[in-house]
């Protein structure tokens, strides 16, 4: 499928909302996305591994509500919009710049989207990209932000008797302080898609 052609990309700052000090990415996007393809670029540009379900809720300008974006589930029973057919250019704008996005019903984790500039298109950028960050994504399924604070205390401390358990659990290492753009890298949300649907 060919991409649409555009001409201006939306820069955002995508913070995660408790933790302090705060976890944050800076990201430019195509203004064709859809809210799945912009779920997408912040799940890897956070550093998340998508295996959960997730959500925005943002103001629709044109009736002043609050609409809630996602992949609708069957018989869900509430009023939801496909995040495949919704376009962020109907809803973002310099006067409509905030929504908030969560990922993960469970541990609950609560981004604040918001909209820094609409700028042109720079030739010879690739898009989507991020631009600039500050500290690691925290480790899927740790319990929220307060799974996520005990965890940061236990691995401070070699002599907690969890420790030993925990760190194993990371994988043998995890700093918290460590971020480099030049490592996110991202997936083509019609594969992501693809692969979450079932479909090859």
């Amino acid at each position: 499928m060919a991409k649409k052609k555009y001409s201006r990309v939306y820069q955002f700052k995508i913070t995660l909302e408790g933790i302090k000090p705060p976890i944050w990415r800076r990201i430019q996007v195509p203004e064709t996305y859809t809210f799945w393809d912009l779920h997408v670029a912040i799940q890897d540009a956070m550093g998340w591994e998508d295996y959960h379900l997730h959500e925005f809720e943002v103001v629709n300008p044109s009736t002043g509500l609050k609409e809630n974006i996602r992949i609708p589930a069957e018989a869900s029973g509430t009023e939801v919009l496909s995040e495949r057919k919704q376009k962020i250019a109907d809803y973002f704008s310099m006067e409509n710049r905030t929504a908030s996005y969560v990922y993960d019903f469970g541990d609950g984790w609560e981004h604040k989207i918001l909209l820094e500039e609409i700028l042109p298109r720079e030739k010879g950028v690739k898009y989507p990209n991020c631009i600039n960050g500050k500290r690691a994504c925290p480790p899927e399924d740790c319990g929220g932000v307060w799974g996520y604070a005990d965890l940061l205390e236990i691995i401070k401390d070699p002599e907690h008797e969890e420790y030993e358990e925990m760190m194993e659990w990371l994988g043998g290492s995890f700093d918290p302080e460590h971020f480099d753009v030049n490592e996110v890298s991202f997936d083509d949300p019609d594969k992501r898609y693809k692969f979450a649907s079932g479909h090859s």
